[in-house]
């Protein structure tokens, strides 16, 4: 497999696993992962809408450190925090 695929491979995983997490940790609304063909970013992409928080709580910024996500600049929505993280 060459280092290019196997990057690619994990950045998914990595992806897909805070995901995950925050779905267990956070009052989301959202959640979806997209692959870098699709993310403005081209990069594996972790969006999430979050609700009933202003700004991004400890917990999701956590998630996001843990599975050593950068979190991409994002304007604000009414009620709900929406975040941007790439792999």
């Amino acid at each position: 497999m060459s280092k290019t695929v196997r990057c690619t491979v994990e950045n998914r995983q990595r992806v897909r696993r805070a995901a995950r997490a925050l779905q267990e940790t956070a009052p989301t609304a959202v959640v979806e992962t997209m692959p870098p063909v699709r993310s403005e970013h081209g990069a594996w992409t972790l969006d999430a809408v979050l609700r009933e928080t202003e700004g991004v709580p400890p917990e999701v910024l956590r998630e996001l450190a843990l599975a050593g996500l950068t979190l991409q600049p994002t304007p604000t929505q009414a009620e709900h925090q929406h975040l941007v993280a790439t792999a």
